[in-house]
């Protein structure tokens, strides 16, 4: 174990990663950064002298270790995770250190939950998958909306985003996730996860004001199938995406997103609308923000910053709503999004 302050991120030149390592060094974090090219690290680090950058790769178990020594957990930003996320999170056991990724990948984050849920809980070390805008923040604000509820019927994830120009990153995850599923589409129905070929139907959605009533596609399956029912008894999860963001994403013209402020946000702007019910009861959460990539920077340091100050509630595998206080961690994101919750 290393110094408290340090955390190495895989995958820091990514657009994702240089919004996690800014927020690190935000907080008070002394970031490393990891990756698999020699040369954008060094680009990286040459334009902040401060920082040390060590090349790691996910087939050579070594450069991993070297790359890990002396942090105190480690932010896996590398997809597609499908490739990444296994061998980070055995460098990370071996290092005893704590694990948060930021994927929104279905299939890699059960197999981490899958794989790794006995080594890490005897390990004593958490592994956090999806601490992200997809799958960590929807699970947050789905376990803040259940309160004191035990069990519900149904969950609903509405993602409100205005576009959704797609990184690099992103492509190549949803690339990967397409050739797992042999071209299916993926849902959670009766407590499991299911593969399709049905067409996906559309439908209104009542967005919170002053979004309002938008199409949307419906079961535009997202981790929060994953992270949701791991530690939640609802066997039905559904998630729903704006048709607006669905068409620039299955574009193959889309450009990648352009920065706008100083901390090189796009002007996408998203609102995330969960409603669980049982019976004929009915509890809701919400979020609003700007930037999905963005966002999920504060996500993962949150994470890392109440894990290693001991706010948890479980160790080995967990998702965020079971291994952190909802409400609280909700709280700590005032700064970066506008939240309600409802019971």
């Amino acid at each position: 174990m290393g110094s408290a302050q340090t955390v190495a991120v895989f995958g820091a030149y990514g657009h994702t990663g240089r919004f996690v390592v800014a927020e690190l060094r935000d907080r008070g974090f002394t970031p490393v950064l990891v990756g698999r090219d020699a040369e954008k690290l060094q680009t990286m680090a040459a334009a902040d002298p401060g920082l040390d950058a060590r090349q790691a790769s996910v087939d050579d178990a070594a450069s991993l270790d070297r790359a890990l020594a002396d942090a105190a957990a480690v932010i896996n930003c590398a997809g597609p995770f499908a490739t990444t996320a296994a061998p980070v999170i055995e460098a990370a056991l071996r290092a005893g250190i704590p694990y948060v990724d930021v994927a929104a990948e279905i299939e890699a984050n059960a197999d981490s939950f899958a794989d790794f849920a006995d080594r890490a809980r005897v390990a004593g070390v958490a592994v956090v998958p999806a601490m992200a805008f997809f799958g960590g923040l929807g699970d947050l604000l789905a376990t803040a909306a259940m309160g004191d509820w035990t069990t519900a019927d149904e969950a609903h994830m509405a993602y409100g985003l205005s576009s959704w120009h797609p990184t690099e990153g992103t492509r190549a995850a949803g690339t990967v996730s397409g050739q797992r599923r042999n071209g299916r589409r993926v849902r959670y129905t009766k407590g499991a996860l299911e593969y399709h070929n049905d067409e996906l139907p559309t439908l209104t959605w009542p967005f919170p004001d002053p979004t309002g009533p938008r199409t949307v596609l419906a079961e535009f399956t997202m981790a929060d199938v994953v992270t949701i029912p791991s530690h939640l008894s609802i066997p039905e999860v559904r998630t729903y995406m704006t048709t607006e963001a669905a068409r620039d994403l299955a574009a193959p013209d889309t450009p990648a997103p352009t920065g706008v402020d100083e901390r090189g946000r796009s002007d996408q702007t998203f609102v995330v609308d969960v409603v669980v019910r049982s019976g004929d009861s009915e509890r809701r959460a919400a979020a609003r923000g700007q930037d999905i990539y963005a966002i999920t920077a504060p996500l993962a340091v949150e994470a890392v910053s109440r894990i290693l100050d001991g706010r948890t509630r479980t160790v080995g595998v967990a998702s965020a709503g079971e291994i952190f206080d909802a409400p609280d961690f909700l709280r700590a994101l005032a700064v970066h999004a506008s939240l309600e919750v409802s019971q």
